[in-house]
């Protein structure tokens, strides 16, 4: 029996090639998505290991309220002087970005890193490798990290314009470096300064974030960590270089899981959709071997060995797909290492990493899938009676089997619907979308196996459009569509599924980003909004420089700060209280905005319904900081709206600045004369010192950053979906295929009585477009369905939230799933056209 399974595979190569291509492709996703994340962590795992080498224990600065409070050089002393300890080194760091040679920020904003340069006694810093001059020893020195020296066209002795938090500078490169620092792999920069400029801009003088400790050959790293703790201020986080480099391990990995996780569940559509076409194929591959599995039953064969040989051949074909697979998983693996560098997200050098894991995972699922997708023909197979097959007179499923089978999809998706809705009316946004991910579960399943009893009612809305519009090869399309249900609905189901999740996405973000685009249409009174390219807050000097600015109307920032209010802890804006009307559109609902000028504050109107204020009310508000702690009556001056812009207390800064020593100001928001001009942004521009760390942003530019988040998720999004799509197409294929081997006879009387070769291919091609709009149409349904549950458990988080419905992708989705038909059409449609006519007529 292995070796019959073994001829009938390699008897029917082409029929078997789309078996092996949609597995191959679900387990390359597979093993693919395994071995880069393990070589990801890897390589991470071992680049952070090397920042810990030649170090004994590492030590963190503490903070306290907000503020770090770093660790004194005086310390650097003492530990210094404990048994064992060779040195220490001190780090000062935070943002430092560099311009190009037009003005331009090199790097990703939040990946650009400055530190300081700290030598040893032989003045050589053992973290980094000069290939060119030398570490800054001045304060108007610096040094940069090879790629960033490249990009920027800097050459040892060049001036470099530096930004920070405070205004932009400019020093002479003293030297160039190599590192393997996070940052520089990730796209940013890496700035070195002279110490005490490093501690000045970041900290303050005589103060560092970190500590390194080296230790002699043979000393004992516990002990000196319990040597340094006593030395460190209180609150700070001292350990050993192994248990740092074991947490970061951990961290690494962690972070690695949520990709690896939806890497594997789209590698899963893929490998669900390939159900389908594997098991339509070797359907297929039964039907065409009747005559020839009836034989072997008259011949002794039992029912199970005529069972084993169809999954034998499954075996065979999974194995050879599972192994093919493999193989291109790696070289997708490879391939996303080298996309992640030609992006400047450079990965730290390392080997491609194959565990076990990643290979039994990879084979497993292959052949399990194969295997299980061609249980169902070959049970089909064993059934068949000897003499009924070898008369060609093949069973058909009996009615109750059909109508269990309806009865059965219809309880699963009645179930998911109501499981979807369910979730979609929670209060709590996190469980509810829980509930609908196994609503969608069981509503995907149930419409999958109730859809061969929705083709006739829907195929027959569009058989009078095919009947008018292309005759007698429209007509005979739509009758074939619906001659085998079983068949066209498994081939329908692979494309409602991949539509079912692309529709969901598409419905998403298109209502999410209307809700982001009406947002900053509606609450935003201010031409341009300025913040630091980091994300870090800005400087204090930045909204000075800019209050002084030509043409500037009214200016304002959103100050984030917390105070207490009957003893809770909330959070705060302070805004300028003479401005803030005028940059933001906070629509009040009871008071004024003006009344902040005044000194009272605004609060948001749910807010005030849950604590039953109204405004005139007064509220007690605690203010601590700098080491005063006051609590004042406050009075309310305007309840609003919620909104975005602002937290749900809203204050004049003046009155949060004397307890902070350095407000976190995460933008300002200016309205200028003229509105949105290039000369009024050249203005800001220039008041800022052409900055290059600091963005300056037109509400075009706020939609469009926004906007292209949402763009670019989904992008990635339909690029992994893709792939099933691939496999979905490869199921038209496959269905019509059979259909045509299925109908020769009857292909050739209709060539006899008239039909010419033309009228053939275009009934074929009409019958793939039938059913790839057919799974289309479900997909698309239970997509936006599913989009519009999960929007209803973030509406609350995203204000003006309105369901949209995008028409125009929807239709471009009905269009490509009419595409695939007609490209899935091309080879059956051409091997139908040449059927002989008399050789198919006598086709039995």
């Amino acid at each position: 029996m292995f070796r019959t399974a073994l001829r009938n595979v390699l008897a029917h190569k082409a029929r078997l090639l789309m078996t092996v291509l949609a597995v191959m492709l679900g387990v390359a996703f597979v093993s693919g998505t395994l071995v880069f994340t393990d070589t990801l962590g890897n390589a991470f795992r071992n680049q952070s290991a090397k920042s810990y080498d030649n170090i004994a224990v590492a030590v963190e600065s503490p903070a306290s309220d907000g503020q770090e409070v770093g660790i004194p050089a005086s310390a650097l002393k003492k530990i210094e002087g404990l048994d064992g300890v060779t040195g220490v080194t001190g780090r000062a760091s935070g943002f430092a970005g560099v311009a190009d040679e037009d003005g331009k920020l090199i790097g990703v904003g939040w990946s650009n890193r400055g530190s300081n340069f700290a030598p040893g006694k032989d003045g050589k810093d053992t973290a980094y490798d000069f290939t060119e001059g030398g570490g800054p020893v001045k304060d108007s020195q610096i040094a940069l990290d090879k790629a960033t020296a490249d990009k920027g066209n800097y050459q040892v002795g060049d001036t470099v314009r530096v930004a920070t938090t405070g205004p932009v500078r400019e020093f002479s490169l003293a030297g160039i470096f190599t590192t393997e620092d996070g940052a520089v792999n990730a796209g940013g920069s890496l700035v070195l300064f002279d110490t005490a400029v490093a501690q000045e801009q970041y900290l303050r003088p005589g103060y560092f974030h970190s500590l390194s400790v080296a230790a002699a050959s043979g000393a004992s790293a516990d002990r000196i960590l319990d040597g340094v703790e006593p030395l460190m201020p209180k609150d700070s986080i001292a350990k050993t270089a192994d248990e740092w480099a074991a947490d970061e391990a951990r961290d690494i990995e962690s972070g690695m899981s949520s990709m690896n996780t939806m890497l594997l569940a789209f590698a899963g559509i893929a490998l669900f959709v390939g159900i389908f076409l594997i098991a339509n194929t070797f359907t297929m591959l039964v039907a065409q071997r009747t005559r020839e599995l009836a034989l072997m039953r008259a011949v002794g064969a039992s029912r199970p060995q005529v069972k084993r040989s169809v999954i034998m051949e499954a075996l065979v074909v999974g194995v050879l797909a599972s192994v093919v697979g493999f193989g291109v998983g790696l070289g997708l693996a490879t391939g996303l290492r080298s996309v992640m560098n030609s992006f400047d997200l450079k990965i730290p050098a390392g080997p491609l990493v194959i565990t076990p894991t990643a290979v039994l995972a990879a084979l497993g699922v292959g052949v399990a899938v194969t295997v299980l997708a061609a249980w169902l023909p070959a049970r089909r197979a064993a059934k068949i009676p000897p003499v009924a097959a070898m008369s060609s007179v093949h069973a058909t499923a009996s009615a109750k089997s059909l109508l269990v089978r309806n009865i059965i999809g219809a309880v699963l998706t009645a179930a998911g619907a109501v499981a979807i809705t369910a979730g979609a009316a929670a209060e709590d946004g996190g469980s509810g979308r829980m509930i609908i991910g196994l609503g969608a579960f069981l509503a995907l399943i149930g419409v999958i196996v109730l859809i061969p009893q929705l083709a006739h009612p829907v195929i027959a809305v569009i058989r009078p459009f095919l009947t008018r519009g292309f005759g007698v090869a429209g007509k005979l399309a739509a009758q074939n569509a619906v001659r085998n249900p079983r068949r066209t609905g498994a081939t329908a189901s692979a494309l409602a599924i991949g539509l079912t999740l692309v529709t969901g996405l598409t419905v998403l973000g298109a209502t999410i980003g209307q809700a982001i685009d009406r947002t900053t249409t509606d609450n935003m009174r201010a031409d341009y909004s300025v913040t630091m390219s980091s994300g870090h807050a800005l400087d204090e000097s930045a909204l000075t420089a800019m209050e002084k600015a030509k043409g500037v109307e009214a200016i304002s920032p959103q100050q984030a700060s917390f105070v207490k209010v009957d003893g809770e802890d909330v959070a705060a804006s302070g805004v300028s209280g003479d401005a803030v009307d005028k940059v933001f559109n906070l629509p009040v609902v009871s008071g004024s905005m003006g009344n902040l000028a005044k000194g009272q504050i605004a609060v948001a109107e749910k807010t005030a319904d849950n604590n039953g204020w109204k405004a005139g009310d007064t509220v007690p508000v605690t203010f601590d900081g700098l080491g005063k702690k006051d609590t004042k009556k406050l009075t309310i001056g305007a309840i609003v709206e919620e909104n975005e812009f602002v937290s749900p207390y809203v204050l004049p800064r003046e009155m949060l600045a004397p307890y902070e020593e350095k407000p976190d100001i995460r933008e300002i928001w200016v309205k200028m004369d003229g509105g949105e001009t290039a000369a009024n942004e050249q203005a800001l521009v220039d008041a800022l010192g052409n900055n290059p760390g600091i963005t300056v942003s037109d509400k075009q530019d706020i939609r469009e950053m926004l906007s292209g988040i949402i763009n670019m998720m989904l992008n990635i999004m339909y690029g992994l979906l893709g792939m099933a799509l691939i496999i979905a197409v490869l199921g038209v294929v496959n269905t019509l295929a059979m259909s045509v081997f299925e109908r020769q006879q009857e292909i050739g009387m209709l060539r006899a009585i008239g039909l010419d070769r033309a009228r053939v291919k275009r009934m074929i091609r009409l019958e793939a477009i039938v059913i790839s709009l057919f799974g289309a149409l479900v997909g698309i349904v239970l997509g936006a369905f599913l989009g519009w549950a999960i929007g209803e458990t973030i509406r609350g988080s995203i204000p003006d939230y309105e369901l949209i419905l995008p028409w125009g992708r929807i239709g471009l989705f009905l269009l490509l799933a009419g595409l695939v038909g007609v490209l899935a059409a091309m080879w059956p449609a051409r091997s139908a056209a040449r059927l002989n006519m008399l050789t198919a007529i006598k086709t039995e």
